[in-house]
């Protein structure tokens, strides 16, 4: 059976090979110059690091390294402690209190980002751990939102509170909570849209939600979580930045590394806005997503 470490290595290849072909072909000369610092500063950006994450990896780099000889395993060793450093405080684990029953977690994030597929994959992992949960299905605009969520919930027997299409999204949270207050779940995933294009609109209904439930939990939602696809490259760091305006985000997922040559997005997302990153996933599997390691990641991202 494939580990998720050996999975992840897989699914970072292509981000790993630009790296590594880039690298390649830079250090021709043992020497880590003022040049080599320059080529190499590409070769992030081009691996979407960002201009803040790769500016101080290579400032770091020149710090402890400038004109010393290094072999090619020696620069991707040093790469990837530098990326592992900078990434290292956004590893977090998502903890549920269990003194705060339900514990809700609204799931946001944009159309197409894999939220739905996420909270799928979230739910069956703390089912196993014999936690009591239920879906509302909040995006109420897109039935297949509505029907991909009621899947999942056969699937791992959750029940899905779900309401009549372009129903209130508001008012469907209210009444999913006040059912799961009665049935005693641990922990409620709330779905909501995401459609970016029109931003006022989706921050009124986001705010109006997290109005609403306050009326039935005071204390929630106990987590906001931004799913954010890899592929998007620097849109998600757009996403996390428009997110946080509208509302206060705890935490993050990162999707769909396993088709990604963006994979340096992390480490971009780490040096301009640091979020705790919980999860990764790195395909379609139940068992493809997995609490993010700095360490891993970095490894497997410099190889």
């Amino acid at each position: 059976m494939t580990s998720f470490i050996q999975k992840l290595g897989l699914g970072l290849k292509k981000s790993s090979q630009k790296i590594s072909n880039g690298l390649s072909d830079i250090f021709t000369k043992k020497k880590l110059s003022s040049d080599t610092l320059d080529d190499l500063s590409d070769v992030l950006l081009s691996a979407d690091m960002g201009t803040t994450s790769t500016q101080k990896i290579i400032d770091s780099l020149a710090k402890k390294r400038l004109n010393k000889d290094l072999t090619i395993a020696e620069i991707k060793q040093a790469l990837a402690e530098e990326v592992a450093l900078l990434l290292a405080p956004c590893e977090k684990k998502l903890i549920i209190d269990e003194n705060k029953k339900p514990f809700v977690i609204l799931m946001v994030g944009v159309n197409g980002a894999g939220k739905t597929t996420t909270i799928g994959k979230l739910a069956a992992k703390f089912k196993a751990q014999g936690k009591k949960i239920s879906f509302i299905a909040g995006d109420t605009f897109r039935a297949a939102a509505v029907e991909q969520l009621s899947v999942w919930g056969e699937r791992n027997s959750i029940r899905v509170y779900k309401g009549a299409a372009g129903c209130d999204a508001a008012g469907l949270c209210y009444d999913g909570l006040q059912e799961a207050l009665k049935q005693g779940d641990d922990i409620v995933f709330i779905d909501t849209a995401g459609r970016l294009q029109n931003k006022s609109g989706l921050m009124d209904e986001l705010k109006k939600i997290i109005r609403v439930i306050q009326k039935v939990i005071p204390s929630a939602p106990h987590q906001t979580i931004l799913t954010l696809d890899a592929t998007t490259g620097q849109n998600a760091l757009d996403q996390v930045q428009t997110f946080s305006a509208i509302t206060d985000i705890s935490g993050l997922i990162i999707t769909k590394l396993d088709g990604s040559a963006k994979g340096g997005i992390l480490a971009a997302i780490a040096g301009q806005c640091p979020k705790p990153v919980y999860y990764i996933g790195i395909g379609e599997g139940i068992d493809d997503l997995d609490e993010f390691s700095a360490q891993a990641y970095a490894q497997n991202l410099i190889q």
